[in-house]
C-alpha cells in the first residue's frame, strides 16, 4: 500500500480529533449527572443550577478551558426520544397574513379564494400557492389581485408594494416576499419567548418555504403551558364594557326567542340566584323561572355583576357561541349595541352549590363598532414584566409608548367618568376587566391582574415583551416523550448495541481467525470515527440513530469479508500473502464490487437524508456516516495490520479450524430452480396485493393524521372496556390497543385534530384523563397524568399530533423517497454496469422485496403481538431494506460481470451459477451479521422501534433470497440468445 505513513498520520490525527470532540460529551454528561443530584428530581431546581454555572470554567485542558455552556454547544445532543422533552411543528397562518395584507377585504373572489385553498388539502403545496390557483380560477380574469378592494391598498402602496396596474404575477412575487417577512418576524418572535423560556439548549429552525417553525424543547415538561406559549399570538386589546344591567334586556329578549328552537326538560329545581335570575324572576310568567326552560339562562352556574355577565361551564361555551352567532339572536341587540361582542375570561375555578371545585370561564360583553376594532391596541407596549399588585397577588407590570400612555389616559379617563370597566383582553380572552376609581390613568404604566400564578404572569410577561406574532401559530404536528421513557430508550439501544458489538466481534473471530481481530480493531476504530464526526458536527443522537449505529456495525464488516474472501481465492490459487492482500484490495479484486455497492447504499441513504425529518433524519445521518468511516477502516486500517503482519511473515490464511472448508465446493444450480422461485415469488406478489385490495394497512397518523398517546398503567387493564369508554367521549375516534406490556396502551384518536389552538388539545387531554382516571388511584392529577416528570412511571409517558396537511406532506414524501431511490439506483447501475439488463434485473428484486414486506405487514399487522403501523419509521425501514438489497445484488452482479468477461468454460448458466456459488460464502457471512445484529434489536431495541426493526429484519431475508433467486434469473433472461451464443462461443474455444 503506497503512503502507508501518510494513511498513519492521517488515522492517528483523526483518533485525536474524535477524542478531543468526545470529551466535550463526557464532561457535560457529568455535570448534569451532578445537577440530578443536587435537585433530586426537582426539574425546576435541575434548570437553575444548569444556569447558574453556564458560564463557569468546567473543563481544563492545560492550554485552554472551556465554560459548562461552551462545552453544552460541542456534545452530542440527544434527540427527544431520548432525552425527553416536547417536539412541535407550528404552522404560520398564511391565510392570517393574506387577510392582514388586504386589510380584511370584502371582495367575494377573494374569501372564496381562502376558503377553497384551506378545503384543498395536498401534499407538499403550500397554502399560498393554492390561494393563487383558487384566485385565478374564481376570478375567471375578471377580478386583480392588485384590485383597490384586495392588494392595491394603503398599507401595501408605495416602494415595493402592490400598484393597481400591477398583473396577478407581479403581485404574486410581491405578496410571497410579504409572507416571507411575517414569517421571519414570527420566528424571531418565538426564538425571544423560547430564549427567555428557560430550557437548555432550544432548537428553533424554519423548514423551508413552508412557513412552516420547527421547535424543540428537550427536558421540558410542562406540556399544556409550553403549548400555550408557543401558540400565544399575543394580541392585546383594551376595550370598553358593558355592565350587565346594560345588556340584560337584550340577554332576556335572547333567552325567550331560544325557548322557540331550543328543546327544553322542565325539571322542578330553585333557580339560580343570580342578577340574571332576578330578572327572570321578575317576568309575568312565573313558569319561565323554572329550571329548564331557559336555553341561556340555565347555563349559568354562578353568579355575575358589573362587567360579567355570567359564569359558565367551559363545555357549554360552544353552545352559548352559537347561539350569539345566530342572526335572529343578533337582531335583538338594539341600535347602539348591534355592534356588541361576546368574548370570554380566563378559565377559573370557583364553588358549586355542592361546596366543589368546578371550572367556570365568565363572560363579557365588549362595546364593538363597525370595524371591530378596540379601543387601543397593544401595540403600544414597550415592555412588560411580573410583579405583584396591592393585595400581593401575582400580576404583570406594562409600560407603553408615548403614543400610548395618551390613548390610555384618554380611556381610563372615559371609564372613570361613565364608571365604566375596561377588558384586557390577549389572543380574545378576558384577562381582567377593571374599574377606574382614580381618575385618568398618565404616563402609560399599567397593570394585569387576575388569577394568576407566578408561572402565568412570568409566560405573559415573556410574551408581552416578545411581541406579537403577526399570525396565529397552530402546532399541526407534535411529540411529548417523557424523561423516563427516554432513559428507557438510553437502556436499551445501550443493551442492543453492546451485544451486537459483541455477536459481530464474536463471529470475526471464529470464522476469519486472527484477520477476523483486525476487522475487529478496524471496527472499533471505525465507531471512535463515527462518534467523533457526530460531537464535531453537533449531530442529535436519536434512536433510530442508535438503530443506525448498530447497523453500522453490522456492515462496518462487509468491506472486510468481501476482501478477505477475495484474498482467500488468491492464496488458493497460488499466491503469496503479499501477493493475495494486494490484489484483493486492487480494482480488479475487491474494490469495484465495495464501490459499486457502497454507492448505492449511499444514494438511498441520501434520499432518506433529503425526505426524512427528525428521528428518521438522525438515522440516515448516522447511516451515511457510518458507510464513509466503514469504508475508510475496512480498507485502510485493516490494511495497515495485514501489510504488517505480512512483512512479519505472520501466517495469516483468513480461516479458522471452523470455516476453512465452508462453501469451499458449493456448487448449486440457482437458475436451474428459475422456475419455482418464479412461481413461488409470483403467488407472493398475488397474496400480497390481494391482502393489501382487502386487508389494507395499519397506516399510522403519520400517514392519515390524529393524536397518539403511549399511556401507562398501574396494573393491566381490559383493552376493550377502555375502547369502549374512549369512544363515546371521542365520537366513536378511539383505536387501542396493548403497546409492549399488558399495563401500557397505545391510544390513536383523530377527535378534533383538524382544530387549531390549544383549547382542543387540552380538551383532548382532559377527556382522556376524566376516562382514564378510574384506573389510578385516587391521589393521581390531571398535571401527573399529562406532563412529564423525572421519575414518572404512570399516566402519558408519550404524546404526539399530527395534523392533516402534515400528514399529507409525509405521505407524499414517502412516495417520492421510495420511488426516487429505485429510480436513482436503477441509472446508476445503468451507468456502472453499461447494459440496462443488470438495472432491471435490480430494481425487480427491489420491487419484489418492497412488495413482500408490504404483504406481511398487511396480512399480519391484527394479530402481531408489536405494532406494524405505517409510518415514517417504516418508509425508513423500506428504503434501508432496498439500500441492502441492492448491495447483495450489486456483490452477486459484479461477480457474474466478472466471469462473463473471464475464462471459465461451460455453457452461458453453467457459467453464471459459478459466479453465483463463487459469492456464497460472502453473502451467507454478511447477511448472518446483519440478521443477528437486527434480531438483537428486535428483542432488546425496546417496543418503539420493534416494527421498525422487523421490517428490516424480513427485508433482509428477503433482500439476500431475491438477489440469488430473482435479479440473477431476471438479468440472464433478459440478455438476447445470441449474447449467450457468443459468450460461450469465446468461452469455450
Amino acid at each position: 500500500m503506497q503512503n502507508k505513513g501518510l494513511i498513519k498520520f492521517f488515522a492517528i490525527l483523526f483518533a485525536l480529533v474524535s477524542i478531543y470532540q468526545l470529551s466535550f460529551t463526557f464532561v457535560a454528561n457529568n455535570v448534569k449527572s451532578d445537577a440530578k443530584a443536587f435537585a433530586a428530581g426537582d426539574s425546576a431546581k435541575e434548570s437553575k443550577y444548569l444556569d447558574s454555572i453556564g458560564r463557569e470554567k468546567v473543563f481544563n485542558l492545560g492550554f485552554t478551558d472551556f465554560t459548562f455552556n461552551e462545552v453544552s454547544d460541542k456534545q452530542i445532543n440527544k434527540g427527544l426520544d431520548l432525552e425527553g422533552g416536547i417536539n412541535v411543528i407550528l404552522q404560520i397562518s398564511v391565510k392570517d397574513i393574506l387577510k392582514g395584507l388586504s386589510n380584511n377585504s370584502k371582495n367575494p373572489v377573494f374569501n372564496k379564494s381562502l376558503a377553497d385553498a384551506t378545503a384543498n388539502t395536498q401534499g407538499n403545496v403550500s397554502y399560498l400557492d393554492k390561494f393563487f390557483d383558487a384566485f385565478e380560477a374564481n376570478s375567471k380574469g375578471t377580478v386583480k389581485l392588485a384590485s383597490p378592494d384586495i392588494f392595491a391598498n394603503r398599507s401595501l402602496q408605495g416602494e415595493g408594494g402592490v400598484d393597481y396596474q400591477m398583473t396577478d404575477a407581479q403581485v404574486e412575487k410581491i405578496i410571497k416576499r410579504k409572507v416571507d417577512e411575517s414569517v421571519e418576524s414570527a420566528f424571531g418572535v418565538l426564538r425571544k419567548r423560547i430564549d427567555k423560556f428557560g430550557v437548555t439548549q432550544p432548537n428553533i429552525q424554519k423548514l423551508g418555504e413552508s412557513g412552516r417553525i420547527l421547535v424543540e424543547l428537550p427536558g421540558a415538561k410542562d406540556v399544556d403551558r409550553i403549548k400555550k406559549l408557543l401558540q400565544s399570538t399575543a394580541q392585546l386589546e383594551f376595550w370598553e364594557t358593558y355592565k350587565i344591567e346594560e345588556i340584560g334586556n337584550f340577554l332576556m329578549a335572547a333567552n325567550e326567542s331560544l325557548k322557540k328552537t331550543e328543546i327544553a326538560v322542565v325539571e322542578t329545581k330553585p333557580v339560580v340566584k343570580d342578577s340574571l335570575s332576578a330578572l327572570l324572576t321578575d317576568a309575568k310568567d312565573t313558569a319561565t323561572a323554572v329550571k329548564g326552560n331557559n336555553p341561556l339562562f340555565d347555563k349559568i352556574i354562578a353568579q355575575g355583576g358589573g362587567p360579567v355577565l355570567g359564569l359558565f361551564s367551559p363545555k357549554d361555551t360552544a353552545t352559548i357561541n352559537g347561539y350569539f352567532k345566530r342572526q335572529d339572536i343578533k337582531n335583538l341587540l338594539s341600535a347602539d349595541q348591534r355592534y356588541a361582542k361576546f368574548v370570554w375570561g380566563k378559565l377559573t375555578t370557583i364553588r358549586d352549590a355542592k361546596d366543589k371545585d368546578v371550572e367556570a370561564v365568565e363572560l363579557y360583553a365588549l362595546k364593538g363598532n363597525r370595524d371591530n376594532v378596540a379601543a387601543m391596541s397593544g401595540g403600544v407596549v414597550t415592555d412588560a414584566s411580573d410583579s405583584f399588585d396591592q393585595l400581593g397577588k401575582p400580576s404583570v407590570s406594562m409600560q407603553m409608548n408615548g403614543q400610548g400612555a395618551k390613548l390610555w389616559e384618554e380611556l381610563t379617563g372615559r371609564a372613570y367618568t361613565q364608571k365604566s370597566n375596561i377588558a384586557i383582553v390577549l389572543d380574545n380572552i378576558v384577562y381582567s376587566a377593571p374599574g377606574v376609581s382614580s381618575g385618568p390613568i398618565s404616563g402609560g404604566r399599567s397593570e394585569i391582574s387576575g388569577s394568576f400564578d407566578v408561572t402565568e404572569t412570568k409566560d405573559l410577561a415573556n410574551v408581552l415583551r416578545a411581541g406579537k406574532l403577526p399570525a396565529s401559530a397552530d402546532i399541526v404536528q407534535s411529540e411529548v416523550v417523557g424523561p423516563s421513557l427516554g432513559q428507557e430508550a438510553i437502556d436499551n439501544g445501550t443493551n442492543s448495541a453492546l451485544l451486537g458489538l459483541f455477536i459481530v466481534s464474536l463471529w470475526m473471530m471464529i470464522y476469519y481467525g486472527k484477520a477476523g481481530w483486525y476487522a475487529n480493531v478496524a471496527l472499533a476504530v471505525n465507531l471512535l470515527f463515527l462518534f467523533g464526526i457526530l460531537a464535531s458536527l453537533g449531530a442529535v443522537l436519536t434512536l433510530p440513530g442508535i438503530a443506525g449505529i448498530v447497523l453500522t456495525m453490522g456492515t462496518a464488516v462487509d468491506a472486510n469479508i468481501i476482501i478477505y474472501e477475495r484474498a482467500k481465492e488468491e492464496l488458493r490459487s497460488g499466491k503469496t500473502l503479499k501477493e493475495a492482500i494486494s490484489s484483493s484490495y486492487s480494482w480488479t479484486g475487491a474494490m469495484r464490487s465495495i464501490v459499486d455497492a457502497n454507492v448505492t447504499h449511499i444514494l438511498t441513504g441520501a434520499v432518506l437524508f433529503i425526505f426524512g425529518s427528525g428521528p428518521i433524519k438522525g438515522f440516515a445521518t448516522t447511516l451515511l456516516i457510518g458507510i464513509i468511516t466503514s469504508l475508510f477502516t475496512s480498507i485502510f486500517i485493516a490494511r495497515i495490520f495485514l501489510d504488517w503482519s505480512a512483512d512479519k511473515n505472520s501466517k495469516i490464511t483468513f480461516v479458522t479450524r471452523f470455516s476453512k472448508n465452508l462453501f469451499t465446493n458449493f456448487n448449486y444450480d440457482f437458475l436451474g430452480v428459475k422456475k419455482y422461485t418464479y412461481i413461488f415469488s409470483s403467488i407472493v406478489v398475488i397474496v400480497s396485493f390481494t391482502s393489501l385490495a382487502i386487508n389494507g394497512l395499519d397506516q399510522g397518523v403519520d400517514f392519515v393524521g390524529g393524536r397518539t398517546f403511549q399511556i401507562r398503567f398501574e396494573k393491566p387493564v381490559d383493552t376493550e372496556t377502555v375502547k369502549v369508554g374512549l369512544a363515546e367521549v371521542f365520537e366513536g375516534s378511539a383505536e387501542v390497543k396493548v403497546f409492549g406490556n399488558d399495563n401500557q396502551l397505545k391510544v390513536t384518536t383523530k377527535y378534533k385534530v383538524q382544530e387549531p389552538g390549544i383549547k382542543a388539545d387540552e380538551e383532548v387531554n382532559k377527556l382522556l384523563f376524566d376516562n382514564l382516571k378510574q384506573y389510578y388511584s385516587a391521589d393521581m392529577t390531571y398535571n401527573q397524568f399529562v406532563n412529564a416528570y423525572d421519575g414518572k412511571k404512570f399516566g402519558i409517558v408519550q404524546a404526539s399530533k399530527v395534523g392533516p396537511t402534515v400528514a399529507e406532506d409525509i405521505k407524499t414524501n414517502a412516495y417520492w423517497a421510495v420511488l426516487g431511490a429505485m429510480i436513482i439506483v436503477g441509472l446508476y447501475l445503468i451507468i456502472s454496469f453499461r447494459k440496462w439488463q443488470y438495472s432491471l434485473g435490480a430494481i425487480a428484486a427491489i420491487v419484489h422485496d418492497v412488495i413482500f414486506v408490504l404483504g406481511i405487514y398487511s396480512l399480519c399487522y391484527k394479530f402481531m403481538p408489536f405494532s406494524m403501523e405505517i409510518d415514517q419509521h417504516f418508509i425508513a425501514a423500506i428504503l434501508t431494506v432496498i439500500g441492502y438489497s441492492m448491495n447483495d445484488t450489486v456483490i452477486v452482479f459484479d461477480r457474474v460481470r466478472e466471469y462473463l468477461g473471464g475464462k471459465a468454460k461451460g455453457s452461458f448458466n453453467s457459467i453464471v451459477n459459478q459466479s453465483i456459488n463463487s459469492t456464497m460464502s460472502r453473502t451467507i457471512n454478511t447477511s448472518l451479521t446483519l440478521i443477528l445484529v437486527l434480531l438483537i434489536m428486535f428483542v432488546f431495541g425496546g417496543e418503539s422501534i420493534r416494527g421498525f426493526i422487523f421490517a428490516m429484519l424480513i427485508g433482509m431475508v428477503v433482500g439476500t433470497y431475491s438477489s440469488l433467486f430473482i435479479a440473477t434469473p431476471v438479468l440472464c433472461d433478459t440478455i438476447p440468445e445470441s449474447e449467450h451464443k457468443r459468450i460461450e462461443e469465446e468461452h469455450n474455444a
